[in-house]
């Protein structure tokens, strides 16, 4: 008895970590938006590991871009779980609720911190079509002795592709392309961030999709005292 119950919990864990997987490299995409080429997808060579996570908002794209615009550490956040901005970002309190004016400009070549500037992690903007394409690249996001180690490095580009649903609305891909070296490190992320990736990706989805349909639901205050009247 006692076998068969670890063995059922063997296969349930097994089972657990590959549907995570699997949600982690796929949550909310169609197998077309997971096969099909966006930008960005070229600026990473070699083996690479890809993720794409995808989500419709009842907004169109020029209500989601200044969401998209913002982000960042010290800006607007990343529209995660508050539980996730406590455990990863804790100096940076919540993400916004709202449309920041100061940080609405952004261009190629500015650099989006996520993280304290001691932490030296940010990203650069690479590609930028306004209310169609964000395109970020990083290489900084290695930490503790893996910085210093000059035979360790990493190449990430983070895309996300605005589309109109023609209903008024917005489909939004994000997707990650990432290489790392040594291969020791390519497959420990891919066996340990890429499942973490579920819960980031549409934690910050669903996310940017609530704050970008709440803002276009809210109607100006003249208007709604004169429908009140």
């Amino acid at each position: 008895m006692y076998a068969q119950r670890t063995g059922l919990a063997m296969i349930t864990t097994v089972a657990a970590y590959a549907w995570a997987h699997h949600l982690g490299r796929t949550w909310g995409a169609t197998p077309d938006e997971r096969r099909r080429r966006i930008p960005g997808d070229d600026l990473v060579a070699g083996r690479k590991t890809q993720t794409t996570h995808a989500v419709t908002i009842a907004a169109p794209p020029d209500a989601v871009w200044p969401w998209l615009v913002q982000m960042g550490w010290g800006r607007a956040g990343w529209y995660t779980y508050r539980w996730v901005d406590r455990l990863l970002f804790p100096a940076n309190g919540p993400s916004a609720s709202a449309i920041l004016p100061e940080h609405q400009h952004l261009a190629v070549g500015d650099h989006i911190p996520d993280g304290a500037p001691e932490t030296g992690c940010y990203f650069t903007v690479r590609r930028l079509e306004p209310a169609r394409l964000l395109v970020l690249h990083s290489d900084s996001h290695l930490f503790g002795p893996l910085a210093a180690r000059d035979d360790v490095s990493m190449d990430w580009v983070w895309t996300w592709q605005l589309t109109g649903d023609g209903h008024g609305g917005t489909r939004i891909v994000q997707r990650n392309n990432l290489h790392l070296v040594p291969t020791w490190l390519h497959l420990s992320y891919v066996a340990t961030m890429v499942p973490a990736d579920f819960i980031m990706a549409r934690s910050h989805l669903l996310g940017l999709k609530r704050r970008a349909e709440r803002a276009g639901r809210r109607r100006p205050v003249g208007r709604w005292r004169a429908a009140a009247a």
